[in-house]
């Protein structure tokens, strides 16, 4: 595929994806990456969001 080349190690395997940004990086490439980072977050504990907006309304920043 044309812009689109793997990257492999020492065995051969299939390692890394490089994307040319001049064909593909538009907004389907940041939706992919964002799917990816939400993918990789799925686990990770989470604040409710009435939590969220007291904290912002008393002047704290969502991670305090």
């Amino acid at each position: 595929m044309e812009g689109i080349y793997y990257l492999t190690d020492s065995a051969n395997k299939r390692r890394f994806v490089q994307i040319d940004m001049d064909i593909y990086g538009g907004e389907d490439l940041q939706d992919l990456i964002d799917g990816l980072v939400a993918e990789s977050r799925k686990n990770e504990e989470s604040i409710p969001f009435e939590k969220v907006l007291e904290g912002l309304k008393e002047g704290k920043k969502p991670d305090e």
